[in-house]
């Protein structure tokens, strides 16, 4: 049975047919749209009603291919990652994701294949991805950003995929330079590794960054060095793509995020969400439904206010601190935190108090540029907000810690810091970015 999601891959493949469509350089070996099509059509058909895609390489998209042509559903994974331990979804659903687990257990999230296309039919005119500026896949291919920033731009929309092997440093550079022109969507802490180490390809054309909060300081960074915009961009595994900034200039509000991508409703709901509606939106969470993702709604976790068409985000509901009856918002603190010139990159977030009237004690994690005492962030803090905001708790280290995603979840912070902290070190500076703003001269 040839599925809908098969069809439009075949018409790309007719219409691009002696297109390079894949270069996997780790490989050393490149495919066409008519190769990619013929060794898709070639191998066995998958006898297993879910279809389980692995790895970084081409392997990866012929067996999302050989999924689509037996009316599989596709189920990508980490190459550590274990099958979800759940019933098969019910007929009519083309794709399953795993939520990173970020905001809560991980769960599973059903598509059909007209919401899994009505993704990438959103993003590639709103971000404005072209064939002759091929995604450089640095992203991991299983994550719900990389599947629709890279598989199915390339399978539903004819956009060249380039796989380097490595998000290193100089293997970015090595793979960029082979081609005029790149689209290089990546993560927050690929783009400070690549900044840090001189290694952003100077013919990247678009530039987006996804996954986790982009800092403004980075952003405003890699402007003044290289002329280069990076895009923030803001989506949910359960409904693809919510926001994007297209302008061409750093953003002035580290808060805002862009405005919605075509096709996408945005709204507030009561307790004070961001709500989202439209084609792309799940069909809902597998096994156990949940009345956030339903009827074509996703209610999100994400404090948000609309102003002027832009999306700014608060903070989410679950991360709220609770000092002593009273609430705060991390990035409320995070912003006049982030101000001090001392202050590369900072992360706030709650720990139990040892207080029980306190509730919770504020924590500071901090990046910083150059030594500087605690007691001096905590006076600077002080001055700008109200005491009971001021965080009890400070701590410093060379860089944010992450999880296997590149991401850091406010939830988990406490723990990968403990975790990761030998490596961390206790308060060494790291190299800057930049002391200068976007437009002067970058040392």
């Amino acid at each position: 049975m040839m599925t809908m999601l098969y069809r439009r891959w075949c018409e790309i493949a007719r219409r691009f047919a002696a297109v390079p469509a894949v270069h996997d350089l780790a490989a050393g070996r490149s495919w066409t749209f008519g190769e990619l099509a013929a060794d898709a059509a070639a191998a066995a058909l998958p006898e297993e009603g879910v279809v389980f895609a692995r790895g970084q390489d081409a392997e990866f998209i012929l067996t999302v291919l050989r999924a689509w042509r037996a009316g599989a559903v596709v189920c990508p994974l980490e190459p550590d990652q274990a099958p979800p331990a759940v019933p098969p979804p019910p007929p009519g659903m083309a794709h399953l994701k795993l939520t990173s687990a970020t905001t809560g257990p991980a769960r599973c999230i059903v598509f059909t294949a007209d919401q899994l296309a009505a993704d990438v039919d959103h993003l590639v005119p709103t971000m404005g991805l072209r064939p002759d500026w091929p995604n450089l896949g640095a992203i991991s291919l299983a994550h719900s950003y990389g599947f629709s920033n890279l598989v199915t731009p390339l399978l539903l929309h004819g956009i060249p995929l380039i796989l380097p092997g490595s998000a290193l440093p100089e293997a970015v550079r090595r793979a960029a330079a082979r081609f005029p022109a790149v689209t290089l969507p990546a993560v927050p802490a690929l783009w400070s590794a690549w900044y840090e180490a001189g290694a952003i390809p100077s013919n990247v054309r678009l530039a987006i960054s996804a996954g986790a909060s982009l800092p403004l300081p980075l952003e405003e960074a890699v402007f003044a060095r290289h002329g280069l915009k990076i895009h923030n961009f803001y989506g949910s595994s359960e409904c693809g793509g919510i926001a994007y900034d297209a302008s061409a200039a750093p953003r002035a509000d580290p808060a805002a995020v862009g405005t919605a991508v075509r096709g996408v409703g945005l709204s507030v709901a009561a307790d004070g969400c961001l709500e989202v509606r439209g084609g792309a939106v799940g069909d809902g969470y597998w096994p156990e439904a949940s009345a956030a993702l339903t009827s074509g709604c996703f209610h999100t976790s994400d404090l948000a206010e609309l102003a002027d068409g832009q999306v700014r985000l608060l903070g989410r509901l679950s991360d709220v601190i609770n000092v002593a009856g009273r609430k705060v918002s991390p990035e409320t603190i995070e912003r006049v935190l982030a101000t001090h010139p001392a202050v590369r990159e900072c992360a706030v977030f709650a720990r139990p108090s040892g207080e029980p009237e306190r509730g919770e004690d504020i924590v500071a994690l901090v990046v910083a540029r150059e030594a500087i005492a605690a007691s001096v962030l905590r006076s600077f803090v002080a001055s700008r907000l109200p005491a009971w905001q001021v965080p009890r708790v400070w701590r410093f280290a060379p860089r944010l810690p992450v999880n296997d995603r590149g991401k850091s979840p406010r939830g988990q912070l406490g723990h990968l810091l403990a975790e990761q902290g030998a490596a961390l070190g206790d308060g060494r500076p790291c190299p800057p970015w930049s002391r200068t703003r976007a437009g002067a001269t970058s040392t």
